[in-house]
């Protein structure tokens, strides 16, 4: 197999594989606070995750910055939580507002702190340490797709719930990003650092 569809391969199914819930978990809570209509924006915010991690995904595959793994695994289930209290008491992002900014910009920073876990995985994987790039570049295709796929069947479940059942919009933002924010707190008491 080619080089790129290896790591594309890879990339795909790490996100895309439930091992990988804590990502999963976090894309189910970006998407909750939208409607179904707004998909451009949830593609949008998870393409600014993607270059998030793309990001730190590279500089600590070059080695230009190192984090320990138990901070990383505190820190995601932390940018769950965060993202959780968000869509509950911020401000509603189901009307058109000019606040999006601030959403991009957050789903890029915890791109940041998930790219890290994504790193510690992909260096175990690199078969040869010398040629990075094209490694680098398929494994974050295959996670961008990945993600996506993933975002196409929250979107698919939330659109059985809210038109077909008919749950309140609000209901399920409060009910999804309940359950994620719990589920946060667990994996932060488990993941301690300290």
């Amino acid at each position: 197999m080619h080089p790129f569809e290896f790591y594309l391969k890879l990339g795909f199914e790490h996100i895309s594989n439930l091992a990988g819930y804590d990502h999963i978990l976090f894309l189910v809570v970006l998407c909750a606070v939208y409607k179904i209509h707004q998909w451009k924006r949830v593609l949008i915010l998870v393409t600014a995750f993607t270059i998030g991690h793309s990001v730190t995904l590279a500089l600590v595959s070059f080695d230009v910055i190192t984090i320990p793994s138990n901070i990383i695994k505190f820190l995601i289930p932390t940018t769950i939580l965060l993202t959780a209290l968000h869509n509950v008491i911020g401000p509603d992002q189901s009307m058109e507002t000019r606040k999006m900014g601030r959403n991009y910009a957050m789903a890029l920073f915890f791109g940041f702190i998930h790219g890290m876990d994504f790193s510690n995985y992909f260096r175990a994987l690199l078969l040869d340490n010398s040629e990075v790039v094209v490694p680098l570049l398929a494994f974050n295709v295959g996670i961008e797709l990945g993600q996506i796929l993933v975002v196409l069947i929250i979107v698919a479940i939330a659109y059985v719930f809210l038109n077909l059942i008919n749950v309140k919009h609000r209901e399920w933002n409060v009910f999804i990003s309940g359950a994620a924010a719990g589920m946060a707190l667990i994996s932060m008491f488990e993941n301690k650092f300290w």
